[in-house]
């Protein structure tokens, strides 16, 4: 189940206000990382591809995996210029769309937080079986164990 809008936000936040923190980071260049259908809102889901293509670093087509300027002047101007030119995010954006960025999300946000996040990026729902059915499994798995008991 990709990540809800809630926590979306927080993640754009954390992205776009931490990048000067050594200790956010390698956690920023993960979460760039990571794929897109992980982010469930379309509107924050296109500022996060917009990060992640802004902020990917120049690499030749033989190159390892990618990598990414986090820190520094080069990160600062791509989320400048996302607030101040919304619609080279995407073209039905708007200035409320992306004016959360660049605020921090707060001291809640921490690295307990980003395991959570993490978890429900990837967090994919169980299809739930009838009653039925499992019941059927369950004495099926019953009846080849006492048929295996019997043989021996």
């Amino acid at each position: 189940m990709p990540l809800d809008t809630e926590f979306g936000k927080k993640m754009l936040q954390l992205v776009t206000s931490r990048y000067d923190d050594r200790h956010w980071r390698k956690k920023i260049e993960k979460t760039l990382s990571l794929p897109q259908s992980g982010v469930g809102d379309p509107i924050q889901q296109q500022i996060f591809m917009y990060l992640k293509v802004g902020l990917k670093a120049y690499k030749s087509r033989r190159a390892d995996p990618d990598s990414w300027i986090i820190g520094g002047f080069a990160t600062k101007e791509v989320i400048e210029r996302a607030k101040h030119q919304p619609r080279q995010v995407g073209a039905d954006l708007t200035k409320e769309d992306v004016a959360f960025l660049g605020t921090d999300p707060g001291t809640d946000i921490d690295e307990a937080w980003w395991d959570e996040m993490l978890v429900q990026w990837f967090d994919v729902p169980e299809e739930e079986k009838p009653a039925d059915e499992e019941a059927g499994e369950t004495a099926a798995d019953s009846d080849s164990s006492s048929t295996i008991q019997s043989k021996t």
